[in-house]
């Protein structure tokens, strides 16, 4: 099978392993079941935590900074840039992965510390940001972010907003380009809002949920006045605690899904050239997956550049038919090999080297 070429793009396994080692143990069952193959690893995330990593493993390089977490403490952050394009990832400085202790401040978590990230960037000189927003642990509607590029905000409480004030907004930005990956289309209130939704994931009880859409509505009759525009509505404005609808609202950003950010970051679509299979994967393959997680994301882009793709995961919970409209040719799930759960968390390493064997075996003698 001399010649063969595999991409191999899966996400992260949450709590379990990084996309970078999936990647890599993926490969080394491949190689070892087809040891001529090409092998190609493209490690991917769809915005949350793991976006600057996958910059990082395209090429880009890695600045660390001073910066705060998402309760102010202060903390040392990183940005990744190549060519003035700077990659943020709002996880790292104001994500639940950054709380102390894991303790989570739903009232009172900032993206202030990102804000700062932003502006160390454009003070480096770079004047294109790319900022993914998964994981956030605020519900401040990008104020803190805002805020630390220079934005003055007066408050009454923590709930109302008296006036916002963009005159001293970092002047950088006014030729910087700032797009905002993001895998969420709610809107920023209501229902299906950023507080209603995500607030009890970051610690918000029903009373905290309504006062923090309240702070929101607020937050934005006055950035609303303060630009002459309204973007609450907006597919994604309610991302990330808000932080879809301040950016766009206050920097004119633009909101991509995350995947295809990274995609594009990585150079899938080059790495793709000549390939007879990808494969990708990430913890969970379920219903999830199909309203555009990564494993989707590549597996449109391979079908698109007519690759045959194959998915692997922790668990699957799709059908055949499910994996078929979506562009699978297969899955090949952790737990058909390792029934104990716990195993396949601790230890998935072994278990994906075993799967790569498996889809040597079942596929690129196919594919050739």
């Amino acid at each position: 099978m001399t010649g063969v070429k595999v991409v191999v793009a899966p996400d992260k396994f949450k709590g379990s392993l990084s996309a970078p080692l999936v990647a890599a143990a993926l490969t080394a069952g491949i190689r070892a079941g087809s040891p001529d193959a090409e092998v190609v690893r493209v490690p991917v995330a769809d915005g949350g935590d793991g976006f600057l990593g996958a910059a990082v493993e395209a090429g880009y390089r890695e600045v660390t900074v001073t910066a705060e977490g998402p309760t102010r403490e202060p903390i040392r952050a990183r940005y990744a840039t190549r060519d003035g394009v700077a990659v943020i990832e709002l996880a790292e400085t104001a994500g639940l992965v950054a709380l102390p202790g894991g303790v989570r401040k739903p009232m009172t978590a900032s993206t202030y510390g990102t804000g700062l990230v932003v502006r160390a960037a454009l003070d480096a000189g770079c004047r294109s940001i790319v900022l993914g927003i998964g994981g956030s642990a605020s519900t401040d509607g990008g104020r803190g972010l805002l805020e630390a590029l220079g934005a003055r905000v007066a408050l009454r409480s923590l709930t109302e907003v008296l006036s916002v004030d963009l005159a001293s907004l970092h002047p950088a930005l006014a030729t910087t380009e700032v797009v905002i990956a993001a895998d969420v289309d709610n809107p920023l209130l209501g229902e299906n809002g950023a507080a209603a939704v995500y607030g009890p994931q970051k610690g918000a009880s029903p009373v905290q949920v309504a006062l923090l859409d309240h702070a929101l509505s607020s937050w934005a009759d006055q950035l609303d006045a303060a630009t002459g525009t309204d973007h609450r509505e907006l597919p994604g404005a309610g991302a990330a605690g808000g932080v879809g609808y301040g950016l766009v609202a206050a920097l004119g950003a633009h909101l991509r899904p995350g995947i295809d950010l990274v995609l594009d970051l990585a150079g899938f679509d080059q790495a793709v050239v000549g390939a007879q299979l990808v494969v990708t994967g990430e913890g969970a393959l379920d219903e999830q997956t199909l309203r555009g997680k990564a494993a989707l994301g590549v597996a449109t882009r391979a079908r698109a550049a007519s690759v045959p793709v194959v998915a692997v995961a922790g668990k699957s919970t799709l059908s055949p038919a499910q994996l078929q409209a979506a562009g699978f040719g297969a899955a090949f799930a952790l737990t058909d090999l390792e029934p104990d759960t716990q195993q396949c968390m601790t230890r998935p390493g072994p278990l994906l080297e075993r799967i790569g064997r498996q889809i040597s075996g079942e596929w690129l003698a196919t594919v050739w």
